[in-house]
């Protein structure tokens, strides 16, 4: 997709108007230096002319002070103008960067599923540092060296209309050429940033998996797909460098023609009388200072087809939309949550029931996405009254995971309704589910920061002495202890140490500390050793207190504290009911599981 001028000046706007100070300096710095390269070779050519007429001394002593006093301050002003457009660079940025970010963390779980990490992160990072110039200076140098070249062409017609009018064809001509070639490297480079993007994503996938790669020996198939996609990138960026080593060349020529043009009208109006030897250096001056501007602004279309690339994938970014349909402003009651499957049909990716309805739920034609053939979630009913426990039974792919995924709204079902302590789910504000609805995971994420900010997830409103007291509950108070620095302490890489079984009485901890209306366990005690899992037993027991909960089994024990009993089938229910009955009952799934003692052909 190509990028509109539009979206290049709402960027420009959006993130440059809070920085209008600096950009005004910037541009009076940037100005100002440019500037001042148009006046410095008039007092060279007055002091070449005043030396062959034998001025005085002082006088040529004084043009001469005024030169370099001039250049003084045009670099100052240059070194201004570098620091303004790099606060600007920075600033803005780093605006962007917060802001795709935040689009990102917002779009929905399905986007995240096609998209690796390692990609997102070359998107928010590496395509962003592209623009860090476009944002600085493209703009200024471009307008600034533009009106470099008319004020150097203002002042040849000045002084000859023949050298005025040679020296102008020759900028028109540079100017066209180089304007021409610049659209070539487009292309080659947005595609070198897409395989740039590939390759951190590779990298990213592997090192998360680096232990299992070398325990099964496949280290040399990674490496051949390593070197796979270097070679890719290789060629793409070879291809890309020469469109811009064919600008560079170009421009070289331009200019070796250019002073060829200044010397040979010098010879000829000096023959003629028609100038003195001063005014023929100021030609030559010139037309070597029309080589300056002209090269940045080469430079800076360069640059800038490196960042249409970018700014291309960046735009591609912020078209995504959440797939979500936006929530109401219900409210969910406080204490235990009832929860209310009615008619549910859910599948990843599907139009609908049938596959055929029309269209999707986010409005698009049906007739560009793919057929569906079979839902994950089938018509599902259920009713769990509040402060009671679902047991959720069912072999790897039934549904399980998916069920608890609704229920914090990560999808939209394609049919039926969801209650949540009779709101429907679809009409509460999309933020305010993961405060009312706690999950654990086996999965623990642990991040690198403080022990109260992976408590805690940043809630600067729980206080201290509440999250000692959860830690003490849960066990976990000596290995708080032992930390340097307490709940100060930073976790790094390693997790600060956290055993299998810490990480997850974590998890359970952040869930008392938010004190949510219903629970969702993802079997979080099935990796632990027995006396760790006795302890996790216990907090899931204090956990299930006065809240609703599902527990996704694998293991008949865990189920022992449920009311009810759900048993999934390819996204079905195959039995539901209460558990005392369905144990009683011989005829039941549920009962022929506790005679084999073991859900083992359970995922």
């Amino acid at each position: 997709m190509g990028t509109s001028r539009s979206f290049y000046r709402q960027l420009l706007t959006t993130y440059l108007r809070p920085l209008q100070r600096q950009v005004l300096w910037l541009a009076l710095t940037l100005l100002g230096s440019i500037g001042l390269q148009v006046l410095n070779p008039q007092l060279l050519r007055y002091f070449i002319d005043a030396a062959v007429a034998a001025a005085p001394q002082r006088v040529l002593g004084l043009v001469a002070l005024g030169f370099v006093a001039i250049a003084l301050v045009r670099h100052g002003l240059a070194i201004a103008a570098t620091y303004f457009g790099e606060t600007i660079a920075w600033s803005a940025t780093n605006t962007l960067r917060l802001d795709l970010a935040r689009h990102t963390l917002n779009l929905d779980l399905a986007f995240h599923k096609a998209h690796t990490p390692g990609e997102l992160i070359e998107r928010v990072d590496g395509d962003v540092d592209a623009l860090s110039r476009f944002f600085s200076q493209f703009v200024l140098q471009v307008v600034g060296n533009g009106l470099l070249v008319v004020g150097v062409l203002a002042v040849l017609w000045w002084e000859d209309w023949r050298a005025g009018l040679g020296l102008s064809l020759f900028a028109l001509v540079a100017l066209g050429v180089l304007a021409r070639l610049q659209a070539l490297a487009v292309a080659p480079w947005r595609t070198y940033r897409q395989i740039s993007a590939e390759f951190y994503s590779f990298v990213a996938e592997y090192l998360s998996g680096l232990e299992d790669i070398r325990a099964n020996g496949a280290v040399g198939y990674v490496m051949h797909r390593f070197y796979r996609i270097l070679r890719r990138w290789l060629a793409v960026f070879h291809r890309a460098r020469f469109t811009s080593t064919l600008l560079w060349g170009s421009t070289v020529g331009l200019f070796t023609m250019g002073n060829a043009i200044a010397l040979a009208l010098g010879a000829y109006l000096w023959n003629r009388n028609a100038i003195t030897i001063g005014t023929v250096y100021l030609l030559f001056y010139y037309a070597t200072l029309l080589q300056d501007p002209i090269e940045r602004i080469r430079e800076e279309l360069e640059q800038f087809q490196q960042a249409a690339a970018s700014l291309q994938r960046v735009q591609d970014l912020l078209s995504h939309r959440s797939q979500l349909r936006p929530g109401g402003q219900a409210v969910l009651p406080t204490g235990p949550l009832s929860v209310k499957f009615d008619g549910v049909w859910f599948g990843y990716g599907e139009k609908g029931v049938d596959g055929w309805m029309g269209g999707w739920v986010d409005g698009s034609d049906s007739s560009t996405r793919p057929p569906i053939h079979s839902s994950t979630l089938q018509n599902l009913t259920l009713h769990l009254p509040p402060g009671q426990v679902l047991g959720l039974l069912g072999r790897t792919g039934s549904g399980k995971s998916t069920l608890a995924r609704l229920l914090l709204r990560l999808y939209d079902i394609q049919r039926g309704e969801i209650r949540l302590g009779g709101v429907d789910i679809a009409q509460l504000p999309q933020a305010a589910l993961p405060h009312h609805v706690g999950f654990v995971t086996q999965d623990v994420q642990i991040f690198q920061t403080t022990v109260r900010n992976n408590l805690t997830f940043f809630n600067a409103h729980i206080a201290d002495p509440t999250i000692l007291q959860t830690l003490d509950d849960l066990g976990l108070l000596p290995w708080l202890e032992g930390l340097p620095q307490g709940l100060d302490t930073e976790l790094g890489a390693d997790s600060g140490g956290l055993s299998a079984g810490q990480a997850q009485l974590l998890a359970f901890a952040r869930v008392f500390l938010k004190n949510p209306g219903l629970v969702v366990l993802d079997e979080a005690s099935s990796r632990l050793d027995p006396l760790t899992e006795q302890l996790i037993e216990r907090a899931v027991d204090r956990l299930l207190e006065n809240r609703t909960g599902i527990i996704i089994a694998h293991r008949l024990k865990t189920v022992e504290r449920a009311d009810q009993i759900l048993i999934l089938e390819k996204g079905q229910a195959v039995e539901y009911g209460d558990r005392s009955a369905l144990a009683q009952d011989p005829q039941s799934r549920f009962a022929r599981l506790l005679r084999a003692g073991a859900l083992l052909p359970l995922g």
